[in-house]
C-alpha cells in the first residue's frame, strides 16, 4: 500500500497545477462537440506523460539533475516554449471555434500539439524525473512497478476527467465567454511560469 499511496499524491500533486497541457486538453473537450473527437489529445498526453514516468523511473532523473548545462539549456527553451503558448492561448477565441467547425484542432493536430505540450515543457519534465524519478529511489523490484504505475494511471484518470469536465463546461457555456476568460487567466499563469523559467535561467547563468 505505501508505494500506491506515495504515487497517489505525488502523481495528484504534480498534475493538479494548472498548466498549458491541462488548459489544452480541457479546451478540447469543450470546443468538439463529440467526446470522441478529443480522445486524440487525451490520449496523447496519457502517452507521453506515461514516458516520461518511465523514464524518470527508469534513472534518467540522476543523468538531467547532474548537468548544470542540461539544465540551463531547458530552462531557456522552457522560457521561449512557456512564452509562445501563452500567447496562442490568449489569442485563441473559443466563441469562434464553436460558431466554425473548420477552426477546431484535427486529429494531427492535436496529436502534435498534446505531444509538444507534453514533452517539451521543461518545467513539467524537471518536475517529473526530479520528483517522481528521485522518489523512485526508495523502492525496488514488485513495489518500484506498483509505484510507476499508479503515477501512469493517476495521469491517465486526470486526462480523461479533464476532457469530460470541459465537454460539460461546454455545453453549458454555449456562446464560448466563459472559455475564453479561462483561456485569458490561463495565458497569465503561463507567462508567470515563463517569467518563472527566465529567473531560473538568469540564477543558474551567474
Amino acid at each position: 500500500m505505501e508505494p500506491l499511496l506515495h504515487g497517489m499524491m505525488l502523481a495528484f500533486g504534480l498534475i493538479l497545477p494548472l498548466g498549458i497541457q491541462n488548459v489544452f486538453i480541457f479546451n478540447q473537450g469543450a470546443t468538439h462537440k463529440k467526446f470522441t473527437h478529443a480522445l486524440p489529445a487525451v490520449i496523447t498526453a496519457g502517452v507521453c506523460d506515461s514516458l516520461l514516468i518511465s523514464l524518470a523511473v527508469g534513472g534518467v532523473s540522476i543523468i538531467i539533475l547532474s548537468f548544470e548545462w542540461l539544465r540551463t539549456v531547458m530552462f531557456l527553451i522552457g522560457f521561449l516554449f512557456l512564452t509562445y503558448m501563452g500567447w496562442l492561448m490568449w489569442r485563441e477565441n473559443p466563441e469562434l471555434k464553436k460558431q466554425q467547425e473548420s477552426n477546431l484542432f484535427t486529429a494531427k493536430r492535436q496529436i502534435l500539439f498534446a505531444a509538444s505540450v507534453s514533452l517539451f515543457n521543461p518545467h513539467a519534465i524537471l518536475d517529473t524525473i526530479g520528483v517522481i524519478g528521485t522518489s523512485s529511489l526508495v523502492y525496488t523490484g514488485f513495489d518500484k512497478w506498483i509505484f510507476t504505475l499508479t503515477c501512469m494511471l493517476i495521469s491517465w484518470i486526470w486526462f480523461f476527467s479533464l476532457a469530460i469536465t470541459g465537454k460539460k463546461i461546454g455545453q453549458i457555456d454555449t456562446s464560448g465567454k466563459l472559455l475564453k476568460r479561462m483561456n485569458q487567466i490561463s495565458a497569465l499563469i503561463i507567462w508567470g511560469m515563463a517569467v518563472y523559467m527566465g529567473y531560473q535561467l538568469f540564477v543558474t547563468g551567474e
